[in-house]
């Protein structure tokens, strides 16, 4: 099953991810990188440099497991010195938290989804705006 198998993000000559393979627990990244092949390991169940248990979605009791931030996609970007995977940045205005990979805005979101509307950044305003459907 997915438990028993390490997941490999394959990266281009900008160290952006190209595909996500899955192998066998048994071989190493170094293993793969013998072959020529640029990978970094990643972790399924790894989002915001934090491990949940696959089976109850809680945070792990073993951390250890959380490899490089987050589970990247094809287009995300593995970043040397963080030593970590994110995706591109969403808006100009955004930061990169260099601790968890995740992209952070100026105004931090809202959490009352009033009437059921999500709120969507609007980088015009640099703010969070209703997003009404049409």
């Amino acid at each position: 099953g997915v438990i028993d198998m390490a997941h490999f993000a394959e990266l281009d000559e900008n160290n952006v991810v190209t595909r996500v393979n899955h192998a066998p627990d048994t071989i190493t990244e170094e293993e793969i990188r013998a072959r020529g092949l640029n990978v970094r390991q990643c972790s399924y169940n790894t989002k915001g440099g934090i491990h949940f248990d696959p089976i109850t979605g809680e945070q792990s009791e073993d951390q250890s497991k959380a490899f490089r931030m987050n589970y990247p996609g094809p287009g995300w970007i593995y970043d040397e010195e963080m030593d970590g995977f994110h995706e591109g940045q969403p808006y100009p205005s955004w930061t990169l938290n260099r601790t968890n990979g995740q992209w952070e805005p100026p105004v931090a979101q809202p959490l009352d989804e009033e009437d059921g509307y999500l709120k969507e950044w609007d980088e015009a305003s640099q703010s969070w705006v209703m997003n009404k459907p049409a």
